[in-house]
């Protein structure tokens, strides 16, 4: 049986590790008010006190409602540090001045927020001298259900290993509100989007087979399609060596 208070303790040491070893003087992440953030968020905070949580609203009325909420509700309670910063109008203008370049097709201009998001960590790190935890989740990776430089972008990653399925056994075991945990899966990009909506398979089915390899031919052609296709998201960005 899993020993969950033993695997966060450990998790804990890894990012303190992690922090040694950089020099860095705490963490930023994007708090979206999701299964992923509220867990690093957790273990962040656990791991070290000077955890600052951005809330990063773009695009999505969502963004600025029950996630905003959602994310302000787990902060509090875990006393990390909030800070909002509203991305929607440079997402605008991102695309106003992208479109005087290109026409941009609908997976550009989803790819806008991850990546604006990820700018505005990465500045706060540097600024405040802290390093960038990511959030995304094996099932995410394995599928390729993130953004190249977006929400896949980080500095370390204390929840990569775990799947869907397990993020929720953790966050059920941490005692996290209902409401987290049965919150539809989202990156929050566009109106009524959900992440199993977008892929045509549940995050059940892609982690029975990643847990125990077991899939229907229906599922197993969509799971081998995305993790195909998004290879080159896995991969380190190929260089010329003479």
């Amino acid at each position: 049986m899993r020993d969950y208070e033993v695997e966060i303790e450990k998790r804990a040491e890894f990012i303190r590790g992690v922090l040694r070893e950089s020099g860095a003087r705490g963490i930023v992440y994007g708090n979206s008010g999701g299964k992923d953030s509220v867990l690093v968020g957790i273990l962040c905070k656990h791991a070290c006190n000077d955890t600052v949580g951005v809330i990063m609203p773009c695009g999505s009325k969502r963004n600025y409602t029950e996630d905003t909420d959602d994310a302000i509700m787990v902060a509090e309670y875990y006393r990390i540090e909030t800070r909002t910063v509203d991305l929607g109008q440079a997402y605008g203008e991102m695309q106003a001045a992208l479109g005087q370049a290109a026409r941009l097709n609908d997976a550009a201009i989803a790819n806008i927020a991850p990546r604006l998001r990820m700018t505005a960590l990465y500045a706060i790190a540097a600024s405040e001298g802290r390093l960038v935890a990511g959030t995304s989740n094996r099932s995410e990776a394995y599928m390729g259900y993130f953004t190249k430089w977006g929400d896949g972008a980080c500095d370390f990653n204390p929840i990569a290993d775990l799947t869907v399925t397990e993020v929720y056994e953790f966050l059920e075991h941490l005692g996290v509100s209902r409401r987290i945990i049965e919150k539809a899966p989202s990156a929050g990009l566009i109106e009524g989007q959900t992440d199993e909506g977008d892929m045509g398979i549940s995050y059940k089915h892609i982690d029975e087979f990643l847990l125990n390899g077991t899939s229907s031919p229906e599922d197993l052609k969509i799971i081998k399609k995305y993790h195909a296709g998004s290879e080159h998201k896995r991969k380190a960005a190929v260089v010329y060596r003479g």
